[in-house]
Formats: structure tokens, sequence, C-alpha cells
């Protein structure tokens, strides 16, 4: 689980919330634009989401 997010996060790890890749999943699950995402959203989002990010999480790493 932990290596999908590190995947996810490549090239942002100390900002995720400017990988584009974690943009694009939040504004199609969110509905807010990419281009809005910030510091707090970011993390207001994965506060409000957390079960279903690691459910997510969980899922892709079984895929991968």
């Amino acid at each position: 689980m932990l290596r999908v997010w590190w995947r996810l996060t490549r090239g942002y790890r100390l900002q995720p919330w400017n990988s584009p890749y974690l943009r694009w999943r939040i504004e199609t699950y969110w509905g807010i634009p990419a281009a809005q995402i910030t510091f707090r959203a970011f993390w207001r989002f994965v506060r409000e989401h957390w079960g279903e990010l690691l459910r997510y999480l969980r899922w892709a790493a079984a895929m991968g």
C-alpha cells in the first residue's frame, strides 16, 4: 500500500497536493477543479475521506 502511495507521489513526495495525478483523482472524485487544490484543501480531503483512500490504495496495490 505504501508502495502505491510512493509511486503516486513521485516527484511530489514533499508536496503531494501538487501531484498532477493526485489532483486529477481528487478533481474526478471530489468535483473541485484541480487548479484549486491547495495544501489545505488536499489535507481536508485526506482527513474526510481517509477510509476510502485506504481502500483505493489497497485495491491499487492488489492490481499492481
